[in-house]
């Protein structure tokens, strides 16, 4: 299960799992083109897979995911919890509370919803349960804190790593790994969605390598913390930023 797995860091996600045999439910929001778009490269690499609309943030929504996901597919033992929103470019003094309440429903209680359902799924101590993995997407923006851009997007991914470690030791004995990816500047949309498509170019003197990662570097990431390479890695939160 890859939520926001329609574009961006998600789909690159999707995409590469599928093509390391991998059958992958995409979760969209809205953007069903796109949802289409990356099943459409699924099924050409032999994956077994379905997209599921919902909104993570909702508590039904993400029960119904869930539940249709394991309809088709079969027993869940992944979970890369991707979907996530930045609230928009603002100062402290500038956030807007609604634009606030709804990114920390989607970047913070989102995760925990969609793990709940996991660990339900996976945990050796519920019945059927047979273990998997559960990798977060957090961010770099976590220990940088982003000021001047989206402290309270930072403040949201500094939740998600804390989420992690605390998980993770909550399911160690139970067959479950977790933990985190925290990607730094990668090139996708996102720069542009959120009104400024010159911050890649901005930020690049800030990044050692002096380039953003692409969206499949960071997949490579999520790749390994899944597989059985990283059978003795729980509770980690692994940066992938060039030494930012």
């Amino acid at each position: 299960m890859v939520t926001g797995g329609s574009r961006g860091i998600g789909a690159a996600i999707a995409k590469l799992l599928g093509a390391n045999g991998y059958n992958v439910a995409i979760n969209y929001a809205s953007d069903q083109a796109a949802a289409q778009q990356v099943l459409n490269y699924l099924t050409g690499v032999g994956s077994r897979s379905v997209a599921i609309q919902g909104d993570v943030s909702q508590e039904a929504d993400v029960v119904r995911i869930f539940e249709i996901a394991q309809r088709e597919l079969g027993p869940i033992r992944a979970l890369v919890n991707n979907a996530a929103i930045t609230g928009g470019f603002a100062r402290v003094d500038q956030i807007d509370s609604a634009a606030l309440t709804r990114m920390l429903a989607v970047n913070v209680a989102g995760p925990m919803l969609c793990a709940r359902e996991a660990v339900r799924r996976m945990s050796t101590k519920h019945a059927g349960g047979q273990g998997g993995a559960i990798v977060n997407i957090s961010s770099l923006a976590a220990r940088t804190g982003s000021a001047g851009e989206w402290v309270h997007y930072a403040a949201s991914k500094g939740a998600v790593n804390s989420f992690t470690i605390g998980l993770a030791r909550e399911v160690a004995n139970e067959g479950i790994r977790v933990n985190a990816v925290a990607p730094g500047l990668v090139d996708t949309e996102l720069h542009a969605a959120n009104g400024e498509p010159g911050r890649l170019k901005r930020m690049t003197p800030t990044i050692p390598i002096g380039r953003p990662a692409s969206a499949d570097e960071i997949a490579q990431g999520v790749l390994w913390l899944l597989s059985d390479a990283a059978s003795y890695v729980t509770g980690t939160i692994l940066e992938i930023g060039c030494g930012r």
